[in-house]
């Protein structure tokens, strides 16, 4: 009975209001998603002069907070300033056969001199289907010697957009085919599919971090003013605040006020990743991340991955990330994921 009764929550979750219509409007270096007429967020593809990749920026709930940082591209007063990379939603790694895709930005390239970056070249767009659920589908290269190179990644990836009265949904499903002879993905903790959220949804904290990559490089987070910071995470094993971190989880959910409502954040897992269920880099500073392929750092070494593709293989990423203008349960959540289960393979 507690099987069937899960089933039938599942299928009806987050349904209690009507789908509204996704549509797009494309200009010369984005793609706005608009959800029952109103601003979503823009698939945005500035180029390397401003961003090493393309992004989901900024991202709005149904009822319009911004839920992603503004920095680097429109800072907002108040709002943390460190990682310029971090930009609205991305997906990328840290070391693929050396080169550093994740930190790569303009602003700290001089200091990583040391430091072979690479470059998520956007290529085109592919598909454009509007809807009930909007679709829209990009290539883009991964390139070496920070966009001077060789292609090393063909990537292909589909967002598929929802939306109802209180929610709003984007599935990210991208697959990475190797045109290098072999693409090794180094096991280390900078990955893969992540969210830099807004200064609000940051857990408070009263002292300073100094976070360490995989090449030495610090960046100082600095002790701020945490008048109206309510951030709080909450994996679907029960793990609770900054203690997620290096934890695995089939889902995390991100808890907050903004706007003087409550909004949730979800990263949904999906069980046809590699690992699954994935560790999660989820930082109270705002950096919101899941690692399918960094098993040496995130088990103290107790585990080694190293994932490698020859020519011509591919892997497949599947994620969906779920914006709530109110709580959602436990129940709800490991319903949710149930359904995206289901719904893509």
């Amino acid at each position: 009975m507690k099987r069937l009764l899960f089933f039938i929550c599942s299928l009806f979750v987050f349904s209690s209001f009507a789908q509204e219509k996704v549509s797009f409007v494309k200009k010369s270096d984005k793609v706005d998603v608009l959800v029952g007429g109103k601003y979503f967020t823009s698939y945005f593809f500035p180029g390397e002069s401003q961003l090493k990749k393309a992004v989901l920026f900024p991202i709005l709930s149904a009822g319009g907070t911004t839920i992603t940082r503004g920095f680097p591209i429109t800072p907002r007063a108040g709002e943390r300033v460190d990682h310029p990379h971090h930009v609205g939603m991305w997906l990328n790694y840290e070391d693929v056969n050396g080169y550093d895709y994740w930190n790569n930005s303009n602003s700290i390239v001089e200091s990583l001199k040391s430091h072979k970056m690479g470059t998520i070249r956007h290529e085109r767009i592919s598909k454009v289907v509007e809807g009930a659920k909007g679709t829209l589908a990009v290539t883009a290269a991964w390139i070496d010697e920070d966009g001077k190179g060789k292609r090393v990644l063909d990537e292909a990836t589909t967002f598929v957009f929802s939306g109802t009265k209180d929610l709003r949904i984007i599935d990210r499903i991208t697959t990475l085919t190797a045109v290098s002879d072999v693409v090794t993905f180094k096991d280390v903790k900078d990955g893969m599919f992540a969210l830099r959220v807004a200064r609000q949804l940051e857990i408070p904290s009263n002292k300073p971090d100094v976070f360490t990559d995989a090449h030495g490089v610090e960046t100082k987070v600095p002790v701020m003013d945490n008048t109206g910071v309510t951030g709080n995470y909450h994996s679907s094993e029960g793990v609770e605040g900054e203690a997620v971190w290096s934890t695995r989880a089939k889902w995390m959910n991100l808890t907050g006020k903004m706007d003087g409502h409550a909004i949730n954040v979800t990263i949904l897992d999906h069980p046809s990743n590699i690992t699954y269920p994935s560790y999660w880099h989820a930082r109270g500073y705002g950096l919101f991340a899941v690692n399918p392929l960094g098993l040496s750092v995130f088990s103290n070494g107790k585990a080694s991955l190293n994932y490698t593709l020859s020519k011509g293989e591919s892997i497949t990423f599947r994620y969906r990330t779920i914006i709530a203008d109110r709580d959602l349960s436990k129940s709800e959540l490991d319903a949710a994921q149930a359904k995206f289960a289901r719904e893509v393979k």
